[in-house]
């Protein structure tokens, strides 16, 4: 394919057009087409729609050029950009459904079993107003549980027991790092201020995200706590390669995109697994992603009226977690993942409603 500025030279002449006559016709400033022609400059957005509307004809060539030149200089120095290609390829068309619920209707089962889950939140609605202990009972068990389960996916080799201890009796427990007990801490402070921003109706946007990464990684690792990495990482395990680091802003500005759009779309819980999913797919942080990313699935679950839910941490339970991540990100097949999310949900409020 040739490239934009060869393009739109060809283009032009072949209407038998003069710099000029383009610069009238579309209020476009001489000197830049003559350096978009030139491949000095690099046309805006606004300004390619301009030019290949009046160029291209039907067939989109201009644009075509002009993104083809934006991902070479994208990979012109990647050594692995076959690779790369060939990932981006296959994650455009997981992406590229007119709407995520069309592309979710191809499960035929999900309505099934998302309205036993919604039959299943409506009783637990109805249990309420349950007394100030009981709800603070529930709560302590289950921020301690989620926290203890999240953590052990990541290799905190804390127990439920010593989790609790820690976190809601201020107990140090010997033989155990410091570290663990500082993720321990945080995640439960993480999830406390994922209550209140509940409570205040906050959406997700990137202020929020930062803010309960930062909890995360508070005092284990200040330096990075709260902003996307600047670093090449690989997930130790996965076949999934994260993005590089200079492609993590265009990504998370689409992350936040997809969740304005789909939030009146999507069923809350689908929504909650694909903004978990998405974000540990970018794996935007150095580290921490797979707890933010749980810990925004439960922003969203809880804010729709679901109770809080956790994915075992056990070894059986984190391969089959890892495996459904890995249908999306290599197959691009987010039924396996939806399901484990919904079962998980499902098992969540069962058991909410078994404790009152």
């Amino acid at each position: 394919m040739t490239s934009f500025a060869q393009n739109l030279r060809e283009r032009r002449n072949f209407k038998g057009l003069t710099i000029k006559d383009i610069s009238i016709d579309l209020g476009i400033d001489q000197a830049l087409l003559s350096k978009y022609e030139t491949g000095v400059r690099s046309p805006s957005d606004r300004h390619i729609e301009s030019l290949n509307s009046a160029l291209s004809a039907d067939n989109d060539s201009l644009r075509k050029s002009w993104l083809a030149d934006k991902i070479a200089k994208l990979l012109v120095y990647e050594r692995n950009h076959e690779e790369i290609l060939f990932a981006a390829e296959s994650r455009i068309e997981y992406l590229k459904a007119e709407t995520e619920s069309e592309r979710i209707n191809y499960y035929p089962n999900y309505a099934v079993e998302l309205n036993e889950i919604d039959r299943l939140k409506d009783e637990w609605i109805s249990q309420k107003p349950l007394n100030a202990t009981q709800l603070q009972k529930l709560k302590e068990y289950y921020n301690s549980k989620y926290t203890y389960e999240s953590n052990q996916i990541e290799g905190n080799t804390l127990t439920l027991m010593e989790t609790n201890l820690i976190i809601h009796e201020g107990v140090t427990i010997g033989g155990k790092s410091m570290v663990e007990h500082l993720e321990a801490i945080n995640h439960n402070e993480a999830i406390d201020f994922i209550y209140s921003l509940i409570q205040g109706k906050e959406e997700l946007t990137r202020r929020v995200l930062f803010e309960i990464h930062h909890l995360v990684l508070k005092s284990i690792d200040s330096d990075n706590a709260g902003c996307y990495r600047k670093v090449p990482v690989a997930i130790r395990g996965s076949q999934h390669l994260p993005p590089q680091p200079y492609l993590i802003d265009k990504l998370m500005e689409d992350y936040f995109l997809f969740y304005q759009v789909q939030k009146k779309k999507l069923h809350p819980v689908i929504l909650a697994a694909e903004m978990h999913e998405r974000l540990v797919s970018i794996h935007p942080f150095i580290d921490g992603n797979g707890r933010t990313s749980r810990l925004i699935m439960n922003f969203i679950l809880l804010k729709h009226g679901y109770t809080i839910t956790s994915l075992k941490g056990d070894p059986e339970a984190k391969i089959q977690y890892f495996k459904a991540l890995e249908f999306v990100q290599k197959d691009n097949k987010p039924d396996v993942f939806h399901k484990l999310i919904m079962r998980a949900v499902k098992e969540s409020l069962s058991e909410h409603l078994g404790m009152v």
